[in-house]
């Protein structure tokens, strides 16, 4: 079993390596369907797993493409942050008064991959449709709108909530929100500046789980293993694979998975 585990993290670590997307989308319903975890204990596990593979891209980004806008990052963190850990105080509580919480976050999982899936397809949409700025004028003179400070707040808020409770969205949601917010900030930015701040808001909410008891730690290891290689292949392949046509089929499939939690 540990073997499949190496596996499967690795053909993860593969599709992200190559679309960009897929991590915490694929792995916490492949934990639940293929390898008979509780939802509580594959979304925890999931959690800390994206904290630690995401880590190295943002040094990429961050010191290789300077495509990371840390104020936006801030303003997201603002209201995920505080959204985690009130996220996980109200999971506790649920706990402590025996409400049985593995339906709430199952059906959570089954709403999140169906969101995804339709996001994945808009933000593919959006990135072909025209070849975005380079530079944001606006952005690095640092002078925003009045509405998107608060608007990327809020943001941040929904994102701290829904990723705690299923450990999907940071990565396509995140970054089909700052496409919106911010439609002449690069595509690389917009990626740098969502993986920025998914790797805080996966920490605090993996953290989180930790304290409830739902993170294997010899899973996470494992998983890992296969993983890291699996990234480092697909970022390599990349260049080589269509990209569109791996995104329709990420889509279908999550959509797919996601109806199944939802009507379990």
């Amino acid at each position: 079993m540990e073997f499949g585990y190496v596996i499967s993290g690795f053909a993860v670590g593969l599709l992200v390596g190559v679309t960009g997307v897929g991590g915490g989308s694929l792995m916490t319903p492949l934990l639940v369907f293929l390898f008979g975890f509780k939802a509580t204990v594959a979304v925890g596990t999931d959690l800390l797993y994206a904290a630690i593979t995401k880590t190295g891209g943002v040094f990429v980004h961050h010191n290789t493409h300077k495509s990371v806008d840390w104020r936006v990052v801030g303003w997201m963190a603002t209201g995920s942050l505080p959204s985690a850990v009130i996220t996980i105080f109200v999971i506790k509580h649920l706990i402590q008064i025996e409400k049985d919480i593995s339906g709430i976050i199952t059906h959570t999982l089954g709403v999140a991959l169906i969101l995804t899936a339709v996001a994945l397809i808009i933000r593919s949409y959006l990135t072909r449709k025209k070849m975005r700025e380079i530079e944001d004028t606006i952005i690095s003179s640092g002078r925003f709108d009045k509405i998107q400070i608060p608007a990327t707040i809020f943001t941040g808020i929904i994102l701290g909530a829904l990723v705690t409770i299923s450990s999907v969205g940071a990565g396509v949601l995140g970054t089909l929100a700052l496409l919106f917010l911010y439609p002449k900030m690069s595509t690389l930015k917009v990626v740098g500046t969502d993986l920025a701040h998914a790797i805080p808001l996966t920490a605090v909410a993996g953290f989180g789980h930790w304290t409830l008891g739902h993170v294997n730690f010899e899973l996470l290891g494992t998983l890992l293993i296969g993983s890291l290689p699996g990234i480092w292949v697909g970022s390599h392949l990349s260049v080589k694979i269509p990209e569109k046509t791996l995104r329709l089929i990420l889509a279908t499939l999550l959509l797919v998975i996601g109806l199944k939690f939802v009507l379990v």
